[in-house]
């Protein structure tokens, strides 16, 4: 596949790229982003959801930082992988995402509220996963791909891949960073998808950082290109470029969908934050590298973009400025009124039916509770 010869920080790197830092469109041979009727709507409304993500995540930090909550995961400078591939995807696709995923929760109409519950830790991530296709959020490193794997093979199974039906067909998507693809996991569930033509996508959002290893420790070659030795398509995208993000990923959906089996993304993004609210990023990374990389700010170059051919005015970036400031606002009230669990409400979700044992233990955890009632 001919790609263009884009370059970074250290070294070159090649990758498919539709819209460039400086906010210019450029044509590749085997890409091309679909907009639909309206086009330049559909742009204005991905700069919209990425301005949105990103206050979500910045808010969030804002909250941890007060106290509000016990961690969260960062995606600063990684909001054109997310939305780009999150618009991609049709209602009855279905998601598997890492702890990082915000932007594609947003995508899937999840209320960023739900999300702030689990590392509020008031909760343990109480969505319902088949309401929105979009599972619960994954801590253990790369687990999710065997998951989502799984979930592939079922579809296939219950007839949902290749049947021509647009409403029908369905992809699943692995959410994934650089730091899993050493995991076993990941490769196991290449292995699996592989064997069986599972439709799965497997997104890997190549930040750089596998907290403080870097992308060259992990890997003598570019991760996508993995993907050959297990007998499937890789390819990588410009995951700054909210176009080619979104033209890459639709291309594997529907290879996916048409029953022709798995494909390995990576978007080559950066991660211009911390790795979760715990991380001190400046301990293990120069400032010149992340100086470099926010000349390649995915929001910056939609707005070039947008302003420089007349399809966004002033009142409208007004207007997302705006939402955006409501936004943080619901989120920094809606954080602090989220109620303290129940103690019992532990063994709730822990099976379909209470068994005898659970409710046994339930008991007993209670009889201990009361023990502290009239205490001093």
């Amino acid at each position: 596949m001919t790609e263009y010869l884009v370059p970074r920080a250290e070294g070159d790197v090649q990758y498919v790229q539709l819209l460039t830092p400086e906010g210019y469109r450029v044509e590749h041979p085997d890409y091309a982003f679909d907009g639909g009727e309206d086009e330049a709507g559909t742009i204005r409304g991905f700069y919209r959801d990425m301005v949105l993500t990103r206050r979500i995540d910045t808010e969030s930090t804002a909250l941890q930082r007060h106290g509000e909550l016990g961690i969260w995961a960062q995606l600063l400078g990684q909001e054109a992988a997310q939305i780009g591939s999150g618009r991609a995807l049709r209602p009855q696709d279905y998601v598997f995402p890492t702890y990082r995923e915000h932007g594609v929760a947003y995508c899937r109409g999840l209320d960023p509220l739900r999300l702030l519950g689990l590392f509020r830790g008031v909760d343990q991530g109480a969505w319902d996963p088949h309401v929105n296709n979009f599972a619960n959020y994954t801590i253990v490193i790369g687990a999710q791909t065997l998951h989502a794997t799984g979930y592939a093979m079922g579809v296939q199974r219950d007839g949902a891949v290749g049947t021509g039906d647009a409403d029908r067909d369905t992809a699943v998507v692995a959410y994934f960073g650089d730091g899993a693809s050493s995991q076993g996991d990941v490769n196991e569930s290449f292995i699996f998808a592989a064997s069986y033509n599972a439709p799965v996508v497997f997104f890997c959002q190549n930040n750089q950082w596998a907290i403080s290893e870097p992308i060259e420790r992990q890997s003598r070659i570019p991760l996508y290109q993995r993907a050959r030795g297990f007998g499937f398509p890789g390819v990588r995208v410009d995951g700054n470029d909210v176009l080619a993000v979104h033209a890459v990923t639709q291309a594997a959906l529907q290879y996916a969908r048409e029953g022709n089996g798995p494909t390995l993304v990576e978007a080559y993004t950066y991660r211009m934050g911390a790795h979760t609210t715990t991380d001190d990023p400046t301990r293990y990374r120069l400032t010149d590298e992340v100086e470099y990389w926010k000349l390649r700010d995915p929001i910056a170059r939609v707005k070039v973009y947008l302003t420089r051919n007349g399809l966004a005015d002033h009142d409208f970036f007004e207007d997302v400025e705006r939402e955006a400031e409501e936004l943080g606002a619901r989120l920094r009230d809606g954080c602090r009124a989220l109620p303290d669990p129940s103690p019992l409400s532990i063994f709730d979700q822990v099976y379909a039916e209470q068994t005898p044992e659970l409710e046994a233990q339930r008991d007993e955890f209670a009889a201990y509770l009361d023990s502290f009632e009239g205490a001093h």
